[in-house]
């Protein structure tokens, strides 16, 4: 049996896809597998997973015939994979020697459904190494628990899917999906799923990561019109949390996070294009009202004045005529 699955979705990543590759190389088992998902790249990122399909250990090589976003290409790993565990790695980004080895042992030891670890931010030259914002480590503990507080940062913040592995278990169970043609974001929903619905988990002490920022590709850095999935990723969350039989206690959370998301995109603005700029401001004040009031009203009474200040002037925005499209 395949005891780990790895899936790493690639799109136009042809600088940096032998790096990554030479790095699942390093990490290589007889019984771990590489689901490599090429979201129908346009450069030479197709060529470079063929060749390694035939000479990485465990490559099992996906293509997309059209590009669906990092959460349909995560999904289609997903449903080719075959181990007993799961993790992810983007194709622009690479790991340590052995480190997979170290991440199977950890989730062994420890039974858990999933576990968390932290990693290594790469910008240029700079190092920086990010904790997962969960003080205790080692301990099994329930996941719903580690949400809150509303007004911290938790691990429901520290969204990144390739930081941790995952039981199989949570596959039979719906849980480990991403919400198809996400093309930002597509972590948060994911994560608070996890947290919400999981039965147990655990954080670890484990480098082994390396993320690599500022790359040119990424949606991070390109201000077009994908960048507004996050608003549709935590109106998700948003929904999905005032289901939950716990909302009164984790609604203040959500809506907290998300009102900083939208603060932080309010306040870089500049980075979008002009017609993208609009869209952000009109879907903005959609989401504030479309909020529960009274939980949005305690979450700005807590939040700096400068943020408050600029939702609250947002939230007054008259509602457009016609309706936001998303």
């Amino acid at each position: 049996m395949v005891k780990l699955s790895v899936i790493v979705p690639f799109y136009n990543v042809q600088q940096y896809a032998p790096d990554t590759l030479k790095s699942l190389r390093a990490n290589a088992r007889e019984d771990f597998e590489f689901v490599l998902v090429d979201d129908c790249s346009r450069d030479e990122t197709p060529d470079i997973l063929a060749r390694a399909e035939r000479e990485l250990p465990g490559a099992v090589y996906v293509r997309h015939e059209k590009n669906g976003g990092l959460a349909t290409a995560r999904n289609t790993g997903i449903d080719a994979a075959h181990g007993e565990y799961l993790t992810f790695l983007d194709g622009d980004d690479w790991l340590a020697p052995g480190y997979y080895e170290q991440l199977v042992a950890s989730i062994e030891q420890l039974g858990c459904d999933f576990v968390r670890t932290d990693h290594v931010q790469c910008t240029a030259r700079a190092r920086t190494i990010h904790r997962v914002p969960h003080g205790r480590r080692g301990v099994v503990l329930n996941p719903r628990d580690a949400i809150l507080p509303a007004d911290r940062s938790t691990s429901v913040d520290y969204a990144y899917a390739w930081a941790g592995i995952y039981h199989r278990r949570l596959v039979d169970r719906g849980l480990l999906h991403f919400t198809d043609g996400l093309r930002t974001a597509e972590d948060r929903p994911w994560i608070w799923k996890l947290h919400r619905e999981a039965e147990s988990f655990a954080t670890v002490g484990l480098l082994g990561v390396f993320y690599r920022r500022g790359v040119a590709s990424s949606l991070t850095q390109i201000g077009d019109v994908r960048q507004l999935d996050f608003i549709r990723a935590f109106d998700q969350v948003v929904a999905e949390t005032a289901a939950d039989r716990d909302a009164e206690k984790l609604l203040p959370k959500a809506v907290r996070t998300y009102c900083a998301i939208i603060s932080h995109h309010l306040g870089s603005i500049e980075r979008f294009e002009p017609a993208v700029a609009r869209k952000l401001k009109s879907m903005s004040a959609v989401a504030l009202r479309n909020m529960p009031q009274d939980v949005l009203d305690d979450a700005l009474d807590s939040m700096d004045v400068q943020r408050a200040t600029r939702l609250r002037r947002l939230r007054r925005r008259p509602a457009p005529t016609a309706g936001v499209a998303a």
